[in-house]
């Protein structure tokens, strides 16, 4: 059985892989229905991708 530290290490990226995901669908899919740059789904997405870019890069830099 893994260590409970690794666990955690890497459930810390696949929910962060899983916000940046999030994010990006969100912004594409506010753009591709006509949504401007300060509608909420793209406030949204840019707010997602920015948590889970910086969430996995603090976890890579906590090793």
């Amino acid at each position: 059985m893994p260590a409970p530290r690794n666990i955690h290490r890497t459930t810390t990226q696949v929910m962060s892989a899983i916000m940046v995901v999030i994010g990006i669908v969100l912004l594409v899919r506010t753009l591709t229905e006509g949504g401007g740059i300060a509608s909420l789904g793209v406030i949204l997405g840019v707010l997602f991708l920015a948590a889970g870019a910086g969430r996995f890069a603090l976890a890579r830099k906590g090793r």
